[in-house]
């Protein structure tokens, strides 16, 4: 077959030769691409004090001025990542309540827990923002890839049933909870399945979050999370939830706290659609089980 000129070798592999194809609908001129562009606006996350860590630029009278947008930038594709118990859960499952009050419908893909299991949490955290579930309960839209393995062990069927989701109930947000459950056992894969599910998020003009896991022997503040590199690199950014055990007089008198409490920290790493606090904050899980993002360490 080798000597087939339709064919070379390359080590022990054999290849089938083919002329390089140039592919003129992937060429635009910036104009063009503009066109298509989404206009980028916030969209408010119902976590306290984290929506006004994003921000625009804008032009006025000649100088340039900062802008809060009030929420993550629309149409983008964000990462969380941190250990157990570090409140990534409770942080999409307000998301996911704040949206669908407002009269939006929402995808939450569970992959860990069975659906009824997790709207049963979704409906306390409302309880908790102090919302009536009931009155919007069915704009949550659950795909339950924990209970069946086709789905999560088969991206292919997952899209195809996340778009005949979307196409049925006009979704405009998607979360994941987790990406990581997509890939354990092979994490040689994680790149590949993280970059179809952020290629079809943007195919839809889906705003979208993904929880991914982080191991236990990952550096606490570093996005790195399970599968590697793969998942902070590919998406538009990454929020790093961190907890910390107080061991030393001096991360006693770093955190104002006493040895032997904890101590929770929250960080934005990177964001391509917006500007971002990169400021490491403090972070609390309430009485009431909310995620709040606090002040910066230092003030």
């Amino acid at each position: 077959m080798a000597e087939d000129p339709k064919f070379h070798e390359e080590g022990e592999r054999v290849h089938e030769y083919r002329e390089p194809k140039v592919v003129k609908e992937s060429i635009f001129t910036g104009s063009k691409a503009l066109e298509k562009a989404p206009k980028i606006y916030g969209i408010p996350t119902g976590i306290e004090g984290l929506d006004d860590l994003f921000f625009i630029v804008e032009s006025e009278n000649g100088k340039i001025v900062k802008k809060s947008l009030g929420g993550i930038p629309a149409y983008s594709v964000f990462n969380i990542t941190g250990v157990n118990d570090t409140g990534k859960s409770l942080m999409v499952e307000q998301f996911t309540v704040e949206q669908a009050r407002k009269g939006h419908k929402v995808a939450f893909i569970t992959v860990e827990s069975p659906a009824n299991f997790v709207i049963a949490s979704i409906k306390m955290r409302a309880a908790a923002m102090g919302y009536n579930f009931d009155e919007f309960e069915d704009n949550v839209i659950l795909i339950d890839a924990a209970s069946h393995s086709t789905l999560r062990e088969n991206i292919p069927d997952l899209l195809a049933t996340l778009a005949y989701a979307i196409k049925t109930y006009h979704i405009k947000f998607t979360v994941i909870d987790s990406i990581t459950g997509l890939f354990e056992n092979r994490e040689m894969m994680a790149r590949g399945i993280v970059r179809r599910l952020f290629n079809f998020m943007k195919k839809w003009y889906q705003t979208a979050l993904f929880v991914s896991q982080k191991r236990s022997g990952h550096e606490e503040l570093t996005a790195e999370a399970a599968g590697g590199y793969a998942v902070g690199h590919i998406v538009d950014g990454t929020m790093v939830l961190a907890k910390e055990l107080i061991d030393s007089s001096f991360k006693a008198k770093l955190y104002k706290k006493e040895i032997g409490e904890i101590v929770r920290l929250f960080r934005i790493d990177g964001c391509r659609m917006s500007g971002h606090d990169t400021r490491t904050h403090y972070l609390e899980i309430t009485e009431t089980g909310l995620v709040r993002i606090l002040g910066p360490i230092g003030k």
